[in-house]
C-alpha cells in the first residue's frame, strides 16, 4: 500500500492513542478525501472510529513473546 507506512507496534509496549490516531490518516488516504464534504462527514467520523476501536481491540488482544536480545547485534530489525 504505502512504502513509508513504519511498524507502530512493538511488543514491549502498549499502544498510544497517538498511535491509534493514525486511523485518521488511514481513512484519509483510503477515501482520498483530507476533510470530506459535509455530507460525508459523519460517514468520515463513523470510519475513523470503528477502525480506531478495531485497532485497539486487536492490539489489546495479542499475545506476544517477551524481546530476547543477543549480545552482539545491533540495529537489527523488529519487522
Amino acid at each position: 500500500m504505502c512504502r513509508s507506512i513504519k511498524q507502530l507496534r512493538y511488543p514491549d509496549r502498549p499502544a498510544t492513542d497517538q498511535e491509534l490516531a493514525s486511523s485518521l490518516q488511514f481513512v484519509r488516504k483510503v477515501s482520498g478525501f483530507r476533510k470530506p464534504s459535509a455530507a460525508n462527514q459523519a460517514a468520515f467520523d463513523r470510519a475513523v472510529a470503528e477502525i480506531a476501536a478495531v485497532t485497539r481491540a486487536l492490539l489489546d488482544d495479542l499475545v506476544t513473546r517477551p524481546v530476547v536480545e543477543r549480545a552482539g547485534v545491533e540495529g537489527e530489525s523488529q519487522a
